[in-house]
């Protein structure tokens, strides 16, 4: 027996009567937990726009969640982001929860196979493993890090954009070809989920602290 939520507007969800359900294993061998090696794959980067040109769900929340713990990291103090994809995707809905001002704290991308920037970023965005869901953390573990879907961080310091047509031959190093079209684009910028933003503030103890006081509006609607 089973009661589930079909709705257009919720997930999909099932939830199996405890004493209906009887485990038996499959005898199939247990697949091997993802790790950190599965982030270089192609495959794994997941892309911030849907085939019918709107943003992916699973960007806007992993931005809502990761915007949550750079609230809390940065003490309500403006950020600079990294030049490229990060400042493209990311800045607008960083500019709507963050302020603007002087002396803002440098934010970059750390991981694996990503080094720490030798000039240190105060805050790190960082892969949360694919497996357990723990963030990556650099050899120095006093650093500041603000965990990110492994997805999305895979996508932002994945290579640069290739061919979905193959070709004969080879172009040279750094050139891209310009014979297919455009991907798609959404006509408004990136929103952060408002949803997984405020369920993941509630949830951070550094949310008490006095500096992010204006924010506890946004962990507690009424």
């Amino acid at each position: 027996m089973a009661t589930r939520i079909d709705d257009c507007g919720s997930w999909q969800t099932v939830w199996l009567e405890p004493d209906a359900v009887v485990r038996r294993p499959s005898g199939l061998p247990t697949a091997p937990l993802p790790d950190w090696a599965d982030l270089e794959h192609a495959g794994h980067r997941v892309p911030p726009v849907e085939p019918d040109g709107s943003w992916s769900r699973r960007w806007e929340a992993a931005v809502g969640v990761a915007l949550a713990h750079l609230v809390v990291a940065t003490g309500n103090r403006p950020v600079t982001l990294p030049a490229g994809p990060v400042a493209a995707l990311l800045g607008h809905a960083v500019a709507r929860r963050l302020p603007s001002g002087p002396d803002p704290r440098p934010v970059g991308l750390a991981g694996p196979g990503v080094p720490v920037p030798r000039t240190r970023p105060d805050v790190l965005l960082v892969p949360r493993h694919p497996g357990t869901g723990e963030p990556w953390r650099p050899s120095d573990r006093q650093a500041t890090v603000v965990p990110l879907d492994s997805g999305v961080w895979a996508y932002l310091t994945g290579t640069g954009e290739t061919s979905p047509v193959p070709a004969s031959g080879t172009l040279p190093a750094g050139v891209l070809r310009d014979d297919y079209p455009l991907p798609p684009h959404p006509r408004y910028p990136l929103e952060a989920h408002g949803g997984a933003f405020r369920d993941t503030l509630v949830r951070l103890p550094g949310i008490r602290r006095p500096e992010l006081r204006g924010y506890r509006g946004a962990a507690h609607p009424s």
